[in-house]
């Protein structure tokens, strides 16, 4: 069992909203000694956060509301406009209009669940304690992100995997390409199309979506995480104005693409700072992962009639 627990990480996990069943399959599936673990006890504990969360929507309705957003300081605005004219930031970032500005972490709504506290360790003493405002900017807003090592491998004549220990590894792009595009590609034949397949890490920004009067976190949370835990509160972000609901399906992700209601229509939505609320965050252990991206392709080559 020593083994095991040297091999996970503590995660916090914000209980007490629905569905129950997410927080059962959490502990079940990825928990050290989650299929042991006693469900009942964890539904107990659930119902007591519940009931916080039921008196947080009376006392606190409406909070989440009319989040403040201000500009930027003069000495930043050198730096935003460098993230604006990044072509990541153009292709990732195309589909609202976007900005940067100031916001405050504890006006944030979110829809992630759980977040790892040994990477917002890291995250934390890489940042330091006492940082400078350009400091902050570049942690939140990084035009040359950390990219952990990976590795690759061909297991098929038509199949290929990626391995990397960040959970932001992921499939980026298909593209398809002319041969001059890619010098270095050398070929049995002369090609006249190169179909690009790109695996990767995102753009790294941690952003929001403006949305129906709302600030929900979009990427970045264990930042946002760390950053709170440090005291900074007041911080720059990549914003994402969603002016009607019908874009939110070009941005928005995960549980909040899914339901919107959930985080814009509540009263008392889950926010940021429940992460810091006692009765609200579980601790569990979780196994440590990697992260594994694998590409199949077919090819199907035939002969059909001329017209």
């Amino acid at each position: 069992m020593d083994n095991l627990i040297a091999a996970s990480d503590p995660h916090v996990f914000l209980i007490g909203r629905p569905p129950i069943g997410e927080l059962l399959g959490f502990i079940r599936t990825m928990a050290v000694d989650g299929q042991t673990s006693d469900l009942a006890t964890v539904t107990e504990e659930w119902r007591a956060a519940n009931d916080h969360v039921l008196q947080l929507e009376r006392d606190e309705a409406g909070i989440a509301d009319n989040p403040t957003v201000t500009p930027l300081a003069t000495s930043l605005n050198s730096l935003a406009d460098a993230v604006k004219a990044d072509p990541v930031f153009g292709r990732a970032y195309r589909f609202v209009p976007s900005d940067v500005a100031i916001i405050d972490l504890n006006q944030v709504v979110v829809f992630q669940k759980f977040i790892n506290l040994s990477y917002v360790d890291q995250l934390k003493n890489r940042l330091g304690a006492n940082p400078s405002l350009e400091a902050v900017f570049h942690f939140a807003l990084p035009l040359q992100p950390e990219r952990p090592q990976f590795q690759r491998m061909q297991n098929a004549p038509n199949m290929y995997s990626f391995l990397s220990t960040s959970t932001d590894f992921r499939f980026l792009d298909a593209q398809m390409l002319l041969p001059q595009a890619v010098p270095s590609f050398e070929s049995t034949g002369h090609p006249v199309a190169i179909l690009g397949l790109a695996i990767g890490y995102g753009s790294n920004f941690l952003n929001v979506y403006h949305v129906e009067n709302r600030l929900v976190l979009g990427n970045g949370s264990h930042r946002a995480y760390a950053l709170r835990d440090l005291g900074i509160t007041q911080i720059p972000c990549l914003i994402q104005r969603v002016t009607r609901r019908e874009e939110l399906e070009l941005v928005a992700t995960g549980d909040f693409a899914g339901n919107p209601d959930r985080y814009l229509k509540s009263s008392r939505p889950s926010m940021l700072r429940d992460y810091f609320d006692p009765a609200l965050r579980k601790i569990v252990p979780v196994y440590r992962k990697n992260q594994i991206v694998r590409v199949q392709f077919g090819i199907e080559q035939t002969n059909i009639p001329a017209q």
